[in-house]
Order: structure tokens, then C-alpha cells, then sequence
């Protein structure tokens, strides 16, 4: 009975236990205590071009609360007081459904991002990422020095250089947290908000200070202590990608063809295959220098791993080591398995074209939603538990109640409300309303209609609402009259 051949890629892992192989993360020990992860410091054009990236998402980020649009915020979420505001444009509650359509576009969107290109979001623009990698471990590097200075600073006794050292590294830690917190309340009440919690005396504004604390707090507790926990265990981006990727999806990968077997660089080694043919020398000389780069703790010759965030750092960490071995780079690289183990070239898959379709088809429902919104929305019901009254021989009327909703940034002295197409007549009950910048008018009116109008119980009837004199929305509504 013949036995097949072991396959290049049943030899990544021939040096491992098979019953324990991957089955924990390696940040945890086997005693379930946390091991700290102090990542060599990565160099190469990919760590340069993220810095590149994540500085600019940086600015964006730290200047957007104060840039404005006719006086409006750029983006404003404001949730307490139901105050919402995209690129200088006001959303009310009554654009929910907007909101709803804009988060399943969103949704559909990662999914196809992640089914082709992997966890490059992760990588490179999620702000975890972002404030850990660029911000908060710089300044270690800074201060602590490398990844193994890093290991021998934690593992010495306390000496003043130390104190030293922990107590600067965390003061500028808070400090950041800090700035953090205040620039995302930013976005939730305002920059101004923010700017007179802090410059004006703490008990005229004590609860915003105290949420500003609290925001600080957490934003320190991720960075200082959560660090990379935060991807591992908190986000459950890692564990769908599990369902998202396929072999066709662009991830940083190993190439195990052209790796395996790994063998150390020696001379007896090299002399040996020299001689022997049939001797095979992956280029991978198992220096170690992917896993050391890693924030996370993985080995990415491993294959993809949840924990895996495609910071790439294991990408330049290898392809220094193969400059200098003179060997072809690219053995860590941005690749789908089926690119490595069988050749085959990336292809766009049924899966990719389900699911950009399903993307396109929302995008043009958002768009039409968005292009087809009214800057004045106004809801008009005939008031509960009344029926019609008699005004006279020949005349019946309603009382109704509206409301009327201003989503844009200017305001309007006048608001009327007339009919269309039909005989009668609206009495106001006080004066007529006026709508601030973001502002709603509420009040209640009567329409009055001649009994030949009629035609029976239940009348359909339209009224138009005009807005400093400019008709903004026509609304219909029901007249009830006797039964015929």
C-alpha cells in the first residue's frame, strides 16, 4: 500500500505538537497569565509608508472638530441632544433611516474590503492601531528603548532610573489619553463645548469635566494595559474574518513553497546541499526576526491567525533579512494562498461579485435618499379623539396639529401653511411659526371646507407649506366629514 507524499505545506508545521498546535494565543501562558509583548522595533518602506498614512489620518483627525461650514461643524454626533451633522450638513432624528442604510452600506463594505484585501483596515487605518503603533509605542522606543531594552527595563529592580523612566513614559501616556478623549468629545458636544469645559471654572461644567476624566481614564487604560488585548479579545473584527476570508483573499502571508524546509545559515549545511541534489534549502533561514517584530505575538509563518492584523512589520523584518542573505524578498509578503500553494493568479471571484453588487445597489440608494431629502420636513395629523365641527350652515371644519422640522443651517422668520386645489380656508391658532437654525415649530391650526366639498367620512387633502415665502414640501393629510 503506497503513502503519499507529504505536501511543502504539511512542512510548516512538522516541528510542531499537532494536539496543541494554534489552540491558544500567544499572549496568554499556559497557566492563563498574561505574557507582555515587547515588539522589536520595525524599519523598512511598508512601516514608512503606514507612518505616512497614520499621520495624516492623525491630523484629520485632531483638526476636523474645528473646521467649519457656514458656521457648522464639519462632523458632529452630537446623541444627547439628537444633533447630527455630516460635512456642514444637519441630519435629524427624522433621517434615521439615512443612518440605517449609511451603516449596512458600511457593513457590506468591510465584508467585500475584507474578502479581497484582508485585515488591511486593521493595519492600517483602525485608530487602535493608529494611536498604538505610531503614538504610544514610539514613545516607548523613545524611552525605554527597543523591544529587548523594553524586556530588560521590566524584569530589573526598581531603581530611580526606572521610576524615572515608568513615570515619564506614563505621565506623557495620560497626557495623550488626554488630548484623545477631549478631541472625541469634540465630536460628540462640539469643540467649543470642550473649549469652555476647559478654560472656565470645573463647577460650572462638572459633569462635562467628569465625562472628560472618565474618556481620559478609559483611552489610558486601553493604551497603557489593554495595548494589543484590545485586538485579540475586544474587537470581534479578528474572529470574522474567520467567515469573510477565503484562499483568494490578499492577506500577509508566508510563502512556504519558497520557505520550507527553514534551515539556518551554515557552512556544513550549504556544503551538504552542495553535494546532495535532492538536498532542498528553503530561503527561510528561521531567524525569527517576523515573530519578533510582531505587536501581537504571532508567528505569521504559521499561516493567518486572528490575532494577525496585516501591519506588515514582519513584511520589511524579512526582507531585510533577505537583502542581506542575498536572497529574492518578497518571502513575507501581500498574497492569497492559492497564489502560493498552486500558482493560480488572483482572480475575482463569484463571492467578490455578489457581494460588490449588493454594495452598489445600497450606494445608489443612499445617494438617492440623500439627493431626494427635503431641508424642511413637516408632519400634519388631525388631532386624536376629535372629530368635525360645525362652523355653519355650510361649513365644517378640523383641528389639526403640526410640526415642522428645519434640517439646514439657516433660519426662517415665516412659516405659512396653504391649500392645494381645494376650496376652504386654515386658521392659525396664534401666530405663525418660525424655525431657527436647526429648530423645529410645533402648533395646531384648523382647516375649514364647504360641506358640498365633501365626499363623505374620509377626505384626502393637501397642504402646502411655504417657507419665507418658497414652497418647501406639500404634505397630505384626511378632512373627516358626516358620513353620506
Amino acid at each position: 500500500m503506497s503513502t503519499s507524499k507529504p505536501s511543502i505545506a504539511d512542512s510548516i508545521f512538522q516541528d510542531e505538537e499537532q494536539d496543541t498546535f494554534r489552540d491558544h494565543i500567544g499572549t496568554v501562558d499556559s497557566a492563563g497569565k498574561r505574557v507582555w509583548i515587547y515588539p522589536k522595533k520595525p524599519e523598512g518602506s511598508f512601516t514608512r509608508w503606514r507612518d505616512i498614512v497614520s499621520y495624516i489620518l492623525l491630523i484629520a483627525l485632531f483638526t476636523m472638530p474645528f473646521i467649519r461650514i457656514d458656521g457648522e461643524p464639519l462632523f458632529l454626533l452630537n446623541i444627547l441632544e439628537r444633533r447630527f451633522i455630516l460635512f456642514g450638513q444637519l441630519f435629524t432624528p427624522q433621517d434615521f433611516h439615512l443612518f440605517v442604510f449609511a451603516m449596512i452600506t458600511m457593513i457590506v463594505f468591510i465584508i467585500l474590503f475584507t474578502v479581497v484585501f484582508g485585515r488591511i483596515f486593521c493595519g492600517w487605518i483602525c485608530p487602535q492601531t493608529i494611536f498604538m503603533e505610531n503614538v504610544f509605542r514610539k514613545i516607548e522606543y523613545w524611552i525605554e528603548g527597543d523591544g529587548n531594552a523594553q524586556r530588560r527595563l521590566a524584569a530589573a529592580p526598581w531603581t530611580s532610573q526606572k521610576i524615572w523612566k515608568k513615570g515619564l513614559k506614563y505621565v506623557i501616556f495620560f497626557a495623550i489619553s488626554w488630548l484623545i478623549a477631549n478631541t472625541f468629545l469634540s465630536y460628540i458636544i462640539g469643540s467649543d463645548q470642550v473649549i469652555q469645559i476647559i478654560t472656565e471654572p470645573i463647577q460650572s461644567h462638572l459633569g462635562g469635566f467628569i465625562a472628560m476624566l472618565i474618556f481620559s481614564g478609559v483611552f489610558y487604560f486601553v493604551f497603557a494595559y489593554m495595548r494589543e488585548q484590545v485586538c485579540l479579545v475586544v474587537c470581534p473584527y479578528g474572529r470574522l474574518q474567520g467567515v469573510l476570508l477565503d484562499r483568494d483573499s490578499i492577506v500577509v502571508a508566508y510563502d512556504f513553497v519558497r520557505g520550507e524546509p527553514r534551515t539556518k545559515i551554515k557552512k556544513a549545511k550549504l556544503a551538504e546541499a552542495a553535494q546532495d541534489s535532492e538536498a532542498r534549502i528553503g530561503d527561510c533561514i528561521d531567524c525569527n526576526l517576523c515573530v519578533q517584530v510582531c505587536p501581537t505575538g504571532i508567528d505569521i509563518r504559521n499561516g493567518t491567525q486572528l490575532e494577525c492584523i496585516n501591519c506588515t512589520a514582519c513584511i520589511d523584518a524579512c526582507d531585510a533579512v533577505m537583502e542581506k542573505v542575498d536572497r529574492p524578498l518578497g518571502l513575507i509578503r501581500y498574497d492569497s494562498y492559492n497564489a502560493i500553494a498552486e500558482g493560480k493568479k488572483r482572480r475575482f471571484t463569484p463571492r467578490m461579485a455578489a457581494y460588490s453588487i449588493v454594495l452598489l445597489l445600497l450606494i445608489g440608494l443612499e445617494v438617492f435618499l440623500l439627493n431626494y431629502r427635503v431641508s424642511i420636513e413637516t408632519l400634519i395629523l388631525r388631532t386624536p379623539g376629535m372629530l368635525y365641527q360645525k362652523v355653519d350652515e355650510d361649513h365644517l371644519s378640523n383641528l389639526y396639529n403640526y410640526e415642522v422640522v428645519n434640517k439646514t443651517n439657516k433660519a426662517y422668520d415665516r412659516i405659512h401653511f396653504q391649500l392645494v386645489d381645494q376650496e376652504g380656508e386654515i386658521k392659525l391658532i396664534g401666530q405663525e411659526p418660525s424655525l431657527g437654525k436647526g429648530g423645529q415649530a410645533s402648533g395646531s391650526f384648523f382647516i375649514i371646507l364647504e360641506k358640498e366639498d365633501l365626499q363623505g367620512q374620509k377626505n384626502p387633502i393637501f397642504v402646502e407649506v411655504y417657507a419665507d415665502g418658497k414652497l418647501i414640501e406639500k404634505v397630505k393629510t384626511n378632512f373627516t366629514g358626516p358620513i353620506k
